[in-house]
């Protein structure tokens, strides 16, 4: 009797090699319904090689936030969000589909969002290209959206390209926006850091001159100790 996997990497790798390069085919043949679990794990498994992409580069030091506790934290929690916000995400994206005219159900929606997450190591390679990287990400799920809003849920094409186009550029001003900001910050904190490391330096150097100082106070106290202490040896032996 052939046993069934419960992780199966190679249909894992083969449905998001589909979904990339047969959108339009992959989401007309999609089925609707089935169970929650299968689509999680690809989302899951999909979170898992984003955050080894971007742990990579954190690493490296190709991201803004770099190094490696980022490239840790991102093996850790990329999964974690993925699998949590894929389920916020399909209900949001559930509510527009229904406000559009959609006839599915969320199980749908959630399904059409797990698979969409086959973009994910290709947003994070993205990543590592400044400001236009994160554009580019946005524009492709923007895309893929649109094919499953057409073929899954049957949202007639204007239409579906108008909303999502819209929201689309919304999310891509405000990738722009966070990115420079982001910078911005990684700048400020870096020159403080320098600025940091240099009143550290220079208050060490401080201490060194002072306990030095103090040493040659001291040791010129001492021989002055010593100079009366002869002094008045000399004294009392002249009296005697």
């Amino acid at each position: 009797m052939e046993t069934k996997t419960f992780i199966n990497l190679t249909e894992i790798r083969d449905t998001a090699i589909k979904v990339l390069t047969s959108p339009t085919e992959f989401f007309r043949q999609m089925p609707k319904t089935g169970d929650f679990v299968e689509p999680l794990i690809f989302m899951v498994v999909m979170g898992v090689i984003g955050g080894l992409i971007q742990s990579i580069f954190s690493i490296i030091g190709l991201r803004v936030a770099s190094g490696m506790a980022m490239g840790v934290a991102s093996i850790i929690l990329l999964p974690i969000v993925i699998g949590i916000f894929g389920f916020v995400g399909a209900a949001i994206l559930f509510v527009i589909w229904k406000i559009m005219g959609s006839q599915e159900q969320y199980e749908t929606a959630y399904r059409c969002t797990a698979y969409i997450s086959a973009l994910t190591p290709i947003t994070a390679l993205l990543g590592i290209i400044p400001y236009i990287g994160g554009a580019i990400g946005i524009a492709l799920a923007t895309y893929f959206i649109v094919i499953a809003s057409i073929e899954v849920h049957k949202i007639p094409s204007q239409k579906a390209w108008l909303v999502f186009g819209i929201i689309g550029a919304i999310f891509v001003i405000l990738s722009f926006s966070g990115e420079i900001a982001s910078r911005r910050v990684a700048r400020d904190a870096n020159r403080l850091r320098q600025e940091a490391e240099k009143a550290s330096k220079m208050m060490q150097k401080q201490a060194e001159d002072a306990a030095k100082k103090l040493q040659k106070s001291a040791e010129e106290a001492k021989k002055m100790l010593e100079e009366a202490q002869k002094q008045l040896k000399e004294s009392q032996e002249n009296k005697d």
